[in-house]
């Protein structure tokens, strides 16, 4: 091999790499000059809804020219722990200062309260909201015992007074994973009981006014004992549905109910005319 051929060859590709290196250089230099120097961003990992706790799992962290980063502009994930969003913010956009606060008073429940429509509560059991499993943004259907009858049993009916109900919160639990007023950290987060969100006795409903109207009547007519059936958050069908009475339970032996109660109608005004 001719060792001054080799030689030249390195000299060469010496010098090539460092025309290429100075010409990098020299591009970066100017890059520097009119975009800035890199500076840290944070950036959404994934959509964030509004609202909606922010961690580390949903953000990280990235370099841009310091020209391109927004104004407010956070640089270290540990500064946003635990924030909420005010405002919806996509996948890849830089987290800002306007667009996230700590839970307060801004983050709670009227928030969450569609314009036109009011929150109301009512009181459960576990039986009466499938043993406290509903959560915050299910959807239901509400049924009570109506007595129209002063109290006579065949005439009571069970019906659907409402149907395709939002809750709003269980408890404390409410919409959108807002976290309670004060939990700022994430040893507070770990500390929290995970029974939290189940042990409850009030659910939240979003109902237009009417509808608000109609549910304390009921809840009063009804002594309180108001049941909620779950429904898949997908189905918005609203039916027809009669109410259910005693008869309808009876199926085939509802005559002979029937005959029963008239024979004891019959003997309660017989009683009656003889005083």
């Amino acid at each position: 091999m001719n060792s001054r051929a080799f030689t030249l060859s390195l000299v060469i590709a010496g010098v090539a790499m460092f025309m290429v290196y100075s010409y990098i250089t020299g591009q970066e230099a100017e890059w520097v000059k009119k975009y800035g120097k890199s500076v840290p961003v944070v950036r959404a990992k994934v959509d964030i809804n509004e609202l909606e706790l922010i961690d580390d799992t949903k953000v990280f962290v990235d370099s841009v020219p310091q020209q391109f980063a927004q104004p407010g502009a956070f640089g270290n994930i540990k500064d946003i722990y635990n924030t909420v969003a005010t405002v919806p913010i996509k996948k890849d956009e830089q987290i800002t200062s306007p667009r996230v606060t700590y839970p307060d008073a801004r983050t709670g429940l009227s928030r969450q309260v569609s314009i036109g429509k009011r929150a109301i509560s009512i009181q459960v059991g576990p039986e009466q909201s499938v043993s406290n499993l509903i959560k915050p943004g299910d959807r239901v259907d509400i049924l009570a015992l109506v007595d129209y009858a002063g109290g006579r049993k065949e005439f009571n009916k069970v019906k659907t007074i409402l149907q395709d109900v939002l809750v709003l919160s269980t408890g404390l639990a409410v919409t959108n994973t807002i976290p309670m007023i004060g939990v700022k950290t994430q040893d507070e987060i770990k500390k929290l009981n995970l029974n939290t969100y189940t042990n409850y006795n009030t659910v939240s409903l979003e109902l237009n006014p009417y509808d608000v109207q109609k549910l304390i009547y009921i809840i009063s007519a009804a002594s309180g004992r108001i049941y909620l059936s779950l429904r898949n958050n997908d189905d918005k069908q609203v039916q027809r549905i009669s109410g259910t009475k005693l008869f309808d339970l009876l199926g085939e032996d509802a005559g002979e109910a029937k005959t029963f109660f008239q024979e004891q109608k019959a003997r309660e005004q017989a009683r009656g005319a003889g005083r």
